[in-house]
């Protein structure tokens, strides 16, 4: 390739020091419903690092709307600095050397944003261009990247620096419920920070982006959302229990699309950077596209140590594929990420 493309230079990634087990949570909220408790323990997640408050008089963790949107802001710039950190210490770079800035966020809603606030205490500069992507869900990852891929075609050798940042646990809400145990038992805290560049291929695994195709599901639109608990007095986030079979039904549709663009067929790609729904959602996706377990290994690999990341978890999954080391020069990969809308988002990567 002689033209200058977008290449993912780095991803870094952070958590919460503070890990727990599915029965850690069980035991922590007093849950009692058993078919909650049934859930937890199938969920194929053995532990996630989240945010949780101490209990409160009746020795429940307990939190007010205001909290959780502080603990959204304090934990996402925490989060943020390190895996930024990350993302920037292998090539010698700092805040202040990023020309274009995205942050993405689901989990809380500020104004100014996430963008503002990381100019403001982590050292970029103050003319650094910048985009804020709140509340397009688990999907959102992709929906970013597009974007910022295109800014960095449009200014080669520029840095661009892309930032998922997660705290689902300000979205939890407490009680016995099914569809509460459903979101409790599946999401994590975790922040992803990626570095993207326009330059000519040169000697290093640097993938460089080729393209990206979309897909939304309008009759699935009420199926992942936002709804407001009157009886808790905050946000709470609703799942439905078909989502899984509705996102592998649709699968086929962005993927072959995508491929088709760039006259290519699913056996041509050697990787799959998936994003980690829920074990239902990769099994769906794995029978559907016609991948197997091996392709799908660090998917299901973030999920079991990390639960569902939210828009960062693609980033993880791409983390360890390249930690790996069994990436090539001249492999292809297909990057999918899936949520409310009901979306499904693809990328195409070429090393």
């Amino acid at each position: 390739m002689n033209s200058a493309l977008p290449r993912i230079l780095s991803v870094g990634t952070s958590n919460p020091p503070n890990r727990y087990s599915q029965q850690d949570i069980l035991d922590l909220f007093r849950v009692a419903n058993p078919a909650v408790r049934s859930m937890f323990g199938a969920s194929h997640i053995k532990g996630r690092h989240l945010v949780l408050p101490e209990p409160d008089e009746n020795g429940v963790p307990s939190e007010d709307q205001e909290e959780l949107l502080i603990k959204h802001r304090t934990w996402s710039l925490r989060l943020a600095r390190e895996a930024i950190g990350k993302a920037l210490d292998p090539h010698k770079l700092k805040p202040e050397d990023i020309d274009y800035l995205c942050c993405i966020t689901s989990t809380g809603l500020m104004l100014p944003g996430l963008t503002a606030m990381f100019i403001k205490h982590l050292g970029f500069r103050v003319d650094c261009q910048r985009t804020d992507i709140v509340g397009m869900g688990c999907n959102a990852g992709l929906n970013g990247l597009n974007p910022v891929s295109g800014w960095c075609t449009a200014n080669p050798g520029q840095n661009a620096l892309m930032i998922c940042c997660e705290v689902n646990s300000a979205l939890y809400i407490y009680d016995d419920t099914i569809g509460t145990g459903v979101v409790n038992s599946l999401f994590g805290d975790g922040c992803a920070a990626v570095l993207v560049r326009s330059e000519v291929q040169d000697d290093t695994l640097a993938p460089s982006i080729l393209g990206f195709n979309s897909h939304i599901i309008p009759d699935a639109w009420g199926a992942m959302r936002y709804n407001w608990s009157t009886d808790h007095g905050k946000f709470s986030f609703y799942l439905d229990r078909d989502v899984p079979y509705v996102l592998g039904l649709h699968t086929e549709t962005p993927v072959d699309g995508l491929l088709t663009k760039h006259g290519l067929k699913r056996r041509d790609i050697d990787h799959w950077i998936i994003h980690s729904g829920g074990k239902k959602v990769i099994d769906a996706i794995k029978y559907n596209i016609g991948i197997t377990e091996h392709d799908v290994r660090h998917t299901v690999g973030v999920l079991r140590h990390f639960g569902n990341l939210g828009s960062g978890s693609f980033l993880f999954s791409y983390k360890r594929l390249i930690e790996e080391g069994l990436v090539k020069r001249g492999d292809r990969g297909v990057m999918m990420t899936m949520g409310p809308g009901s979306t499904i988002e693809t990328a195409l990567l070429s090393w």
